[in-house]
């Protein structure tokens, strides 16, 4: 308790408060106080100041700044994932092949539509990004495969497939949550796409 009493009142007397009494300020401390602070503002000044390597023995390291590299521009560099037209891709999963009739089936849209309110409206919006990428047009960019495969195993595709993996990059890291439809399900659902 001593030893504690002694270190502030050494500290605090050094700047120029007293807390033995009623606070009174010393006129000598005062002085010494801002000539202690000077010197700490002095010592801060030299000791933040540019420093410079010295050689020793011959020795010397010449340090250069490097500058940041421009990374080459290409039309996939540029182009948002979600923008992007692949249509060769047909992405990683269980789906590898679909064949889609000229006529849409409005029954299998009509059931697609009532899924995709039901599953996945709270992340895609039509017409607009939200947490996820807006599905109109989306066969116009993606393969039907890809879209099934995103739709049924989105942590796969995620993992195994680049555009999926620039798409979460895209879209803030937001994942697209596996609903556990069925490939009937998912199928209904690509179905609606083809009426946006």
């Amino acid at each position: 308790m001593y030893v504690r009493n002694m270190i502030y009142i050494i500290f605090f007397d050094f700047w120029g408060v007293y807390f033995w009494g009623i606070n009174q300020y010393n006129h000598k401390m005062k002085r010494l106080s801002v000539l202690g602070t000077l010197a700490l503002f002095a010592f801060l000044l030299i000791a933040c100041g540019e420093k410079e390597e010295k050689s020793k023995d011959g020795f010397s390291i010449d340090r250069q700044k490097t500058t940041e590299q421009q990374t080459e521009t290409t039309p996939e560099n540029t182009t948002k994932a979600s923008e992007r037209i692949e249509l060769e891709n047909k992405g990683v999963g269980v789906v590898t092949s679909v064949d889609l009739p000229t006529e849409i089936d409005q029954a299998m849209a009509a059931n697609g539509k009532e899924l995709y309110d039901q599953l996945c409206l709270a992340c895609h919006r039509i017409g607009k990004k939200f947490i996820g990428p807006a599905p109109n047009d989306i066969l116009k960019r993606r393969t039907p495969e890809w879209v099934m495969n995103m739709i049924l195993d989105p942590e796969l595709m995620v993992k195994e497939d680049p555009l999926a993996r620039e798409l979460l990059i895209e879209f803030n890291g937001s994942p697209m949550a596996n609903q556990g439809l069925t490939e009937e399900e998912a199928r209904a659902v690509l179905e609606y796409f083809r009426t946006l």
